[in-house]
């Protein structure tokens, strides 16, 4: 029996929704159906009904706003899976509770989407009062600390691309500038830790250092988030960045990250 090309057996419309979900990489976050139509040469009635689709299923999403659409939920546990079945998030794990047991606060493993920190799995403390957990969330990359873990190692021009120059702010304490951004990384890079200090939400802190693989690629992000009347300068400097980066470190070298 002659084997047929499985090229003859691709269902055009799953190769058209596959399309429309690749479109939404890199640094971009939402597309229009206009926009969409033209980038791959389909009619708008068709790009609307693939999307339309995929929303059912959480694979796309709608903002109200604007009536864009980005990325949905399920596309971010699909990724998940993935990572888990690579063994990143497995080797994490452990690493994240002691982390937790360590500091008493919340710990987060991460990585980044676009300008975004997206949370991919968290370990909460025994604590009484502890912070809300941000799970599946995505937080700005230059009002987090683990954004900054995760963009320290960035050329000036590929964070400007992926920024921009004005940056929004969130708190009195938030970074609005890049080159006061820029200024920031450099102590993320000497001190091997970065800080979000009530950045993104009065009262909160958080830690985070980069987490590298074997290609020496920063992947994600291992951070601590508490309330700040417990992160304070003082035991940021003496124990807890300290305890991060160390943790991270691990956790790269558990990846095969060699220095």
């Amino acid at each position: 029996m002659v084997r047929r090309d499985k090229s003859n057996y691709i269902i055009q419309s799953v190769s058209h929704a596959l399309d429309v979900l690749e479109e939404f990489q890199g640094d971009v976050d939402e597309l229009g159906v206009t926009e969409l139509s033209k980038k791959l040469k389909l009619h708008k009635n068709n790009v609307f009904r693939i999307l339309a689709t995929l929303q059912s299923r959480n694979y796309i999403e709608q903002n109200k706003a604007n009536e864009n659409y980005r990325l949905g939920l399920n596309c971010l546990h699909l990724g998940q899976t993935f990572i888990q079945q690579r063994g990143m998030l497995k080797q994490a794990k452990p690493i994240l509770q002691e982390l937790a047991e360590k500091t008493g606060e919340t710990s987060y493993m991460s990585i980044l989407r676009g300008s975004d920190v997206v949370y991919l799995d968290v370990v909460e403390p025994t604590t009484t009062v502890r912070v809300v957990s941000r799970l599946g969330l995505h937080i700005p990359a230059h009002a987090s600390a683990a954004g900054k873990a995760l963009i320290a190692f960035e050329s000036e021009e590929d964070l400007r691309k992926r920024l921009g120059e004005d940056l929004k702010g969130y708190t009195k304490n938030t970074i609005r500038n890049i080159e006061e951004l820029f200024r920031d990384l450099e102590s993320v890079r000497s001190q091997g830790y970065a800080t979000d200090l009530e950045e993104l939400e009065e009262g909160l802190r958080c830690i985070a250092s980069p987490i590298r693989d074997y290609t020496r690629k920063v992947i994600g992000a291992l951070s601590v988030s508490g309330p700040a009347n417990r992160l304070t300068d003082e035991k940021i400097q003496t124990t807890i960045g300290a305890e991060v980066a160390q943790l991270a470190k691990d956790l790269s070298t558990r990846l095969g990250f060699r220095e």
